[in-house]
């Protein structure tokens, strides 16, 4: 049974991010009490909801999958029940403003709730994610008729949302696009079909608002002349009731690896006179509405890759503590201990990275007007290391979890491998990773030629000079590996920029490693944050053991872990051209 570790978040949030100081005194956030009181409440509620509701859904998804006849998505026993008490609990929308029907909390909070139901199961947590992110891109750039008739009640969890991008024909490039929406009067008509459309159809809320891409007739060629539409499973009355079935169906779902809980369905739209939509924003600008919502959405992926690691993470400790060999519990021996504190440790870099970087999504919303840019540049910056980052190492985790049950691992009953089986989706949807990669180096770094990752790259060099000069030994070791890491970031970073412009395929083929290397310094630096508090915290003779765990935790990571960053380097750095100089009729 998974139990969230809100001791490790609630140290994060008011701790070592000091939620109530950097947000809640800012006028946005002003009225709400941020601290230490509101961050155990909260944390302890979603704790309880995780635990007690989510996570005995985890097997039963997973066992008896979401399955489609008749036009119509049976998802698995006890899901929906549990999909109707989250939105009851105001979870769905709790960092959508008030207005609008949510609570109005930081990001933050969201961040740390998500991670708690990915934990639990990840299946049950793509329904809240996908109403979520829907929400976001109705609230920023539809007319204010759909957002008072659609927002609140996506927010209340009564109705649910989905994104439908993807065709047979159109995945990541989606500029074949077939999906065509025809003008009626003050609204549209969809016809096309759409794969890989996530909780596309299911009974567990009253209605479901698809955002679909479509191509209107006189459109633009290619992804400049796609726009985004409304389009409910059943109409809206006037009076806000519900009216008849629009012509949106499921055909199918499909038999994945895992996930199995979560309905992920063939849509189709028009086959009886066209489904009625209502147009997002501008026509032929849909993709960048879209991506509002996708911005969101890469982030709850990476928390996705957390969330599963987590919940492997605990599955293999307990099952260390009980399984005896040699003697002794598989907990003693040397490996197995190796392995789970390489899940921990990087568990808890994970967590420190995006929630810092929640906190920076939320200063980019309702910080002082003068540092709103700057933020979110950062995070526009970090959110492709997030997404990528994670995910690979939502890989790495569960699957450690798998070996350290041994063959017990390899055997379905276990529940091991579903942690695996379940993320291993993540570096493949919301852009894969290599396209993570390629966006973070080309478009994020490329933009404004390094100039906020140098920003980044400052406030790590201080923290490493303010742990060289501390007198515990411990911490002076971490700012010596921790500024030995950020040189070689630097030199990879320069030397990207500059093999961009005059070959960008050979610096695209080094954008992977790239990510990863980021990834591997950024949570170190979280990590050593928040060990420097902990040791502060352990000096004055509170929570010792905790404290002592987390800088232990932190000692192991950059020790043992961070020199992974040197060897992505040293595959940017590596001479000679053997990536282009293979042949692709080689393979």
């Amino acid at each position: 049974m998974y139990t969230a570790p809100t001791d490790d978040m609630q140290f994060l949030i008011d701790d070592v991010l000091d939620v109530g100081s950097v947000l809640g005194e800012l006028p946005h956030y002003a009225e709400l009490g941020l601290g230490t009181e509101l961050t155990t409440a909260l944390l302890d509620e979603a704790a309880k909801f995780a635990s007690d509701v989510v996570s005995p859904l985890r097997r039963v998804g997973d066992a008896h999958p979401a399955r489609c006849s008749d036009s119509a998505v049976t998802i698995p026993p006890g899901y929906g029940d549990a999909i109707q008490q989250l939105g009851a609990g105001g979870w769905v929308g709790i960092s959508a403003p008030q207005d609008q029907g949510g609570q109005g909390l930081p990001e933050l909070f969201g961040t740390a709730a998500c991670e708690m139901w990915n934990s639990a199961d990840m299946a049950f947590a793509l329904e809240p994610f996908l109403s979520a992110g829907a929400a976001l891109a109705i609230s920023a750039h539809a007319d204010e008729a759909l957002k008072s008739t659609y927002l609140e009640k996506i927010y209340s969890g009564e109705w649910s949302g989905t994104m439908n991008l993807t065709e047979s024909g159109a995945g990541s490039d989606l500029g074949p696009m077939k999906t065509r929406a025809e003008r009626e009067g003050d609204h549209y008509r969809i016809f096309g079909q759409k794969i890989y459309i996530t909780w596309g159809d299911h009974d567990a809320t009253d209605n479901i608002i698809h955002l679909v891409l479509a191509r209107l007739p006189d459109a633009p060629a290619g992804s400049r002349g796609i726009s985004l539409f409304l389009v409910p499973k059943f109409m809206v009355n006037g009076d806000g009731t519900l009216g008849e079935r629009n012509d949106a169906y499921p055909v199918s779902v499909e038999h994945k690896l895992g996930i199995h809980g979560s309905p992920t369905c063939v849509m189709a739209y028009g086959d009886n006179g066209g489904a009625i939509g209502y147009l997002v924003g501008e026509e032929n600008q849909g993709l960048a509405c879209m991506f509002t919502m996708m911005n969101e959405a890469r982030l709850k992926v990476g928390l996705q890759g957390l969330g599963a690691s987590e919940g492997a993470y605990q599955k293999a400790v307990a099952y260390a503590r009980e399984r005896v060999q040699g003697g002794v519990p598989i907990i003693e021996h040397a490996d197995v201990k190796r392995m789970l504190l390489t899940m921990r440790a990087l568990n808890e870099a994970m967590r420190a990275l995006a929630y810092s970087e929640a906190v920076t999504m939320d200063l980019a919303h309702a910080g002082p007007e003068e540092t709103r840019e700057a933020s979110q540049r950062r995070i526009d910056l970090m959110i492709p290391v997030i997404k990528g980052w994670l995910t690979e190492l939502g890989m790495e985790v569960t699957s450690l979890g798998v070996q350290v049950h041994g063959g017990m691992g390899y055997v379905e009953e276990t529940g091991a491998a579903q942690y695996l089986r379940d993320v291993r989706i993540t570096p493949i949807y919301e852009g894969t990773n290599g396209i993570q990669a390629a966006d973070l180096l080309n478009r994020k770094l490329g933009r404004d030629g390094g100039a906020t990752m140098e920003a980044m790259q400052a406030e790590i060099r201080e923290i490493a000079a303010t742990l060289q000069g501390h007198n515990d030994e411990r911490l002076h070791s971490m700012g010596s590996c921790l500024a030995e890491s950020l040189a070689d970031h630097v030199k990879t970073t320069q030397r990207l920029l500059a093999t961009l412009g005059d070959d960008r395929f050979t610096a695209l083929g080094g954008s992977f490693d790239y990510m990863m290397q980021t990834g591997y310094l950024f949570g170190g630096w979280q990590l050593v944050r928040g060990a420097l508090v902990a040791a502060n915290v352990s000096a004055n003779g509170e929570r010792v053991v905790f404290c002592d765990r987390k800088v232990n935790t932190a000692q192991f990571y950059m020790e043992r872990l961070l020199p992974r960053a040197r060897a992505h380097a040293g595959a940017i750095d590596a001479p000679g051209d053997s990536l282009s100089a293979f042949s692709y009729d080689w393979f």
